[in-house]
């Protein structure tokens, strides 16, 4: 024998080519085996997709209307049907068939038509082990299993399990359910003609579905009766009759659990994003949503809209962990049997007022300190509309400049939109774009929120001020395992830095100002005794309400209003209607998730400062902590509000005298 010593270049090739052979071979059995158990295990039934919550426990499965049935108990003009039009040689196969497959390539080679070569078996073990995902990889995967089904399981009991977990449009899967929704009779009582609707829905079931297309699942029916009678299956007579007859479609209704809806459908529809329409069974899916806090989100939507007492009003609710991004609750409207439009994430309003922290924030990021002088409100004029002219709600407006934080505190529409125009609309845009708000119009009005956003963009951008200037992407689905314990899919967390973490801090200070003493205290009167912040909008006309407010450890956005949008009545404002809703979820959601004091960041500099002047008191002034970023002027002058000791007001009047010769000294020199 030689010594590996010797051995030549080609010899090492041949090894190492013989290892990776062997390897390959070795995880292609255990791949083999592994699978080939859990398709004997078929014979017993079908499990499902199971979603759990953030809790870890089981919450709810895939389709929670299902309903398997015998194949006996399926019509035999609905199982022609499927055949005809999806896979004629399905009964002389072997779970490939070579010859559909070479006249899919010819066609697909010879001509722009697209065509096909999936037998019922290979979609059979597509749906039930595999993605939709259109890779060479999945194709052998599933060549491979069809071959594996074929060889455990008869045609019948293929064809069984195919027709009770096929995708067939409006969240239904198998035809049983679909049966009873769309005709109310079991599918063993199907006419040819209603079989015949039925099978064609499998090629599109979203774009075919009967509840929204009808004439299109028609169209694909009389194709369906085609291939049946080009099958032998029916007459011509009998392809025209069906074809002609009237079909009797029952109006779209829920037949599910309307607890949790919105957040369910949602999270199905995360998954079919990434799977497809089809579901496989035993599978995992774990989500970031707490069921606790998903009940008292919808409870605290009950209850307000049941209080505020407008006739026809919707709501929405987005609760977010500022941190990770995490979805922890979502409530998408009053009534999930009534309407299934998730407005949480669909209806894109004005948030009004509730968009200010975002010009104040960019500002902040851009030199500026919460006690900054907004100056020139009296000067603020119409651009290019002399209907448009920003007022503030509460009517007051003289004052020709404000501090930013009274401005925030106060909601004043001319400060928000003079420094807007300050540090520039796009300088705006940039950050709202940062934290997730897009094709928000490059207008001045921009500043009172005339752009159009979602709660969770509005719940996902306010999240960057407690988690110290971070946008985190909205994540609902932590990881997806299959049947067999391997990780098909996850989300991580994803975040990344728009502002610096003191000026996170600062705009928390002043979103906390708004809640304490500001727009927003009614926060405080419905309950609310630890550490928040946030900020109400009201759009034009009472037609929306906001507040989107934070702890924390939980961000959550509410807005109140009609799916048409008009005027919800007289005094319909943020502070009203979405408050409550707001204070009654975050008080449930504070014994799951206990907020602590905000972190306060390396950088700052606290200084002492007036309530009401925002100078340097004096002894009888009002105090209160301002927060200093490196950079920030910070306040010289004394308080010329409150008199303060003779020793101080000696002082100030010194320094009134100085400020009056150094004005004069400036003057010489202009």
């Amino acid at each position: 024998m030689r010594s590996w010593r010797s051995w030549r270049l080609a010899d090492w090739i041949v090894a190492s080519l013989i290892l990776l052979m062997a390897g390959a071979g070795s995880v292609a059995a255990w791949w083999v085996g592994k699978h080939s158990i859990a398709i004997r295990g078929l014979r017993a039934g079908v499990g499902d997709t199971v979603f759990y919550g953030a809790d870890g426990r089981p919450w709810f499965r895939m389709d929670e209307q299902r309903r398997d049935v015998a194949l006996a108990e399926i019509a035999p003009a609905l199982r022609q049907a499927v055949i005809a039009v999806e896979d004629h040689r399905f009964h002389k196969h072997f779970g490939i068939d070579p010859i559909g497959l070479g006249r899919a390539v010819a066609t697909n080679v010879s001509t722009d038509e697209r065509q096909g070569a999936s037998t019922i078996t290979q979609q059979l073990a597509r749906t039930l082990f595999l993605s939709n995902q259109r890779t060479w990889n999945r194709k052998a995967k599933e060549a491979v299993l069809a071959l594996m089904l074929e060889q455990w399981l008869s045609k019948d009991q293929i064809l069984e399990l195919y027709l009770n977990r096929i995708y067939l449009s409006s969240g239904v899967y198998g035809v049983e359910p679909l049966s009873q929704r769309l005709f109310g009779k079991p599918s063993k009582d199907l006419t040819l003609a209603e079989s015949a609707l039925v099978a064609g829905l499998i090629k599109a079931p979203s774009a075919l579905s009967p509840w929204s297309n009808l004439e299109g699942a028609r169209r694909r029916a009389r194709v369906v009766l085609q291939r049946m009678r080009e099958e032998g299956y029916i007459t011509r007579a009998q392809e025209a009759s069906a074809a002609a007859a009237p079909l009797r479609i029952r109006p779209y209704r829920l037949a599910i659990d309307a607890r949790g809806g919105y957040v369910k459908e949602w999270l199905r529809q995360q998954f079919r994003n990434r799977f497809g329409g089809d579901h496989p069974p035993d599978w995992k899916v774990y989500t970031t949503v707490a069921p606790e806090l998903q009940q008292a989100a919808e409870r605290a939507v009950a209850n307000g809209l049941r209080r505020s007492g407008i006739r026809g009003a919707q709501a929405a609710l987005v609760a977010l962990d500022p941190a990770s991004g995490d979805v922890l609750a979502m409530v998408g409207g009053s009534d999930f049997r009534q309407s299934t439009f998730n407005r949480a994430v669909r209806s894109r309003r004005q948030p009004g007022s509730a968009f200010k922290p975002l010009v104040f924030a960019a500002a902040l990021e851009h030199g500026w300190s919460p006690v900054s002088l907004v100056e020139g409100l009296s000067s603020i004029e119409a651009d290019g509309d002399e209907e448009w002219n920003p007022r503030n709600a509460t009517g007051r407006g003289d004052e020709n400049a404000i501090v930013m934080r009274q401005a925030l505190v106060d909601s004043n529409n001319r400060a928000a939109v003079a420094l807007q125009s300050e540090i520039g609309t796009r300088t705006v845009l940039r950050l709202a774009r940062d934290v997730g708000l897009r094709d928000l119009p490059e207008v001045r009005s921009l500043a009172l929120g005339t752009g159009l956003v979602t709660p969770l963009e509005m719940a996902r951008a306010y999240a960057v001020f407690p988690n110290g200037g971070f946008d985190v992407a909205p994540r609902g689905l932590v990881r997806v395992v299959d049947a067999e314990g391997d990780v098909a899919h996850a989300t991580e967390v994803d975040r990344r830095e728009v502002l610096s973490p003191q000026v996170a801090y600062q705009m928390v200070s002043m979103l906390r100002d708004v809640v304490d003493r500001g727009t927003a205290r009614s926060v405080r009167g419905h309950g609310v005794r630890f550490p928040v912040g946030g900020k109400t909008g009201t759009t034009n006309a009472f037609k929306d309400a906001w507040f989107v407010g934070f702890s924390s450890t939980v961000v959550a956005a509410v807005w109140v209003g009609l799916d048409q949008p008009a005027t919800m009545g007289r005094d319909a404002y943020g502070s009203k209607v979405a408050v409550p809703i707001w204070a009654e979820f975050m008080r449930a959601a504070a014994r799951r998730r206990p907020p602590q004091e905000f972190a306060r960041p390396r950088g700052l500099d606290t200084v002492t400062l007036c309530r009401v002047s925002y100078l340097r008191p004096l002894d009888d002034c009002p105090t209160y902590v301002e927060y200093f970023k490196r950079g920030d002027d910070v306040p010289d002058r004394m308080c010329p509000v409150h008199q303060g000791s003779w020793q101080q007001r000696a002082e100030r009047a010194v320094e009134g005298l100085v400020d009056k010769a150094w004005g004069r000294i400036k003057g010489i020199f202009r």
